[in-house]
């Protein structure tokens, strides 16, 4: 039966960490490791990322985007906001990998 709390059926599998659990082939670690538990944005971009992303990955790219987020000033609610998001999120996994925002000075070097 479909998990209606969300709008959306669970994902069918096995419970995260145990054997047989989602695996990919990392495009950030570039070996195998424990994939994502469903896709975590919607579209093609999404499913890119549910299977070739770990969830360690994952987490890079969360801190990554609060970064993106605070510097840029992005409302997630704004869908101009999360077309930067996504374009950012491509960028990180699939391209040329993460860039800073212009003039952005990491907080342990701020004065």
């Amino acid at each position: 039966m479909a998990d209606e709390s969300c709008g959306s059926p669970k994902p069918v599998g096995t419970a995260p960490g145990q054997p047989g659990a989602h695996t990919v082939t990392c495009v950030k670690f570039g070996r195998k490791m424990e994939g994502l538990d469903r896709a975590p944005w919607k579209g093609e971009l999404g499913q890119r990322i549910y299977e070739n992303v770990s969830k360690e990955a994952w987490k890079l790219w969360i801190e990554h985007s609060k970064m993106i987020m605070n510097e840029y000033r992005l409302n997630p609610l704004d869908p101009q906001s999360q077309k930067i998001m996504e374009e950012q999120m491509e960028q990180f996994f699939f391209g040329e990998g993460a860039k800073l925002p212009e003039g952005y000075i990491p907080p342990r070097a701020k004065a």
